[in-house]
């Protein structure tokens, strides 16, 4: 199960350090009003992103963005090791909405 630390959380934004198991993966989801901005802090993790289809690796350095509506998930690529990431979303009311694989 993922580990989370919360940095900074208001009504409107909300700054966390996931890390995420071997082989741990998360759902497909999107939220309607914030844009989840993402990086890569130690190991590896895919971002999976629909419409259109795209694939992020997130390495230490390396930043993704999602925009607001575009469903899309996260998987530790590794098998043996943990992964963080550094997860800021906002602008706006948090939700998250799960969509059929």
């Amino acid at each position: 199960m993922k580990k989370e630390e919360i940095i900074i959380q208001t009504e409107d934004v909300k700054v966390r350090v996931i890390e995420l198991h071997p082989k741990e993966e998360g759902p497909f989801h999107f939220h309607t009003e914030i844009i989840d901005n993402m990086f890569g802090i130690s190991g590896e993790i895919t971002v999976s992103m629909r419409k259109p289809i795209e694939k992020v690796i997130l390495k230490p350095g390396v930043h993704c963005k999602i925009e607001q509506g575009r469903s899309h998930k996260v998987m530790n690529n590794l098998n043996n090791e943990s992964s963080k990431y550094l997860l800021v979303q906002g602008v706006g009311q948090y939700d998250f909405i799960t969509e059929n694989d």
